[in-house]
């Protein structure tokens, strides 16, 4: 079984910056895209950021476009997320996924989320 763990959360303040790094584990496994999505309290979830299994390909949502940047390990199986000039509305709980390649499909995997609360 594969489990995919997140950290880096943590209380900041405004302006400033954190990373976030998920590492996926577990018995042998191929991974594709990886990426972050986080959700708001009373707000539904939402993508952040993708990664494909190449690291050529990276997708942001226009909210955080030039101040995250999401990279990848491919060795270790790890996503990164670069978190700069951070805002109260970037307060959330991030959850990263990551499509694995299981029974003949590829199956996407959560994390169970880190909290980041932006705030003086």
């Amino acid at each position: 079984q594969v489990q995919l763990v997140e950290s880096g959360g943590g209380l900041v303040q405004p302006g400033g910056s954190l990373t976030l790094s998920c590492t996926a584990s577990g018995s042998k496994f191929i991974t594709n895209t990886m990426g972050w999505h986080r959700q708001a309290p009373g707000k539904q979830r939402n993508l952040v950021a993708t990664i494909s299994s190449s690291a050529r390909i990276t997708n942001y949502a226009d909210s955080v476009e030039g101040r995250f940047t999401v990279s990848r390990a491919k060795a270790n199986n790890t996503v990164y997320l670069q978190m700069n000039s951070l805002q109260p509305e970037d307060t959330a709980t991030y959850y990263c996924y990551a499509e694995i390649w299981n029974m003949g499909t590829w199956v996407e995997y959560w994390g169970k989320g880190t909290l980041v609360t932006v705030s003086a």
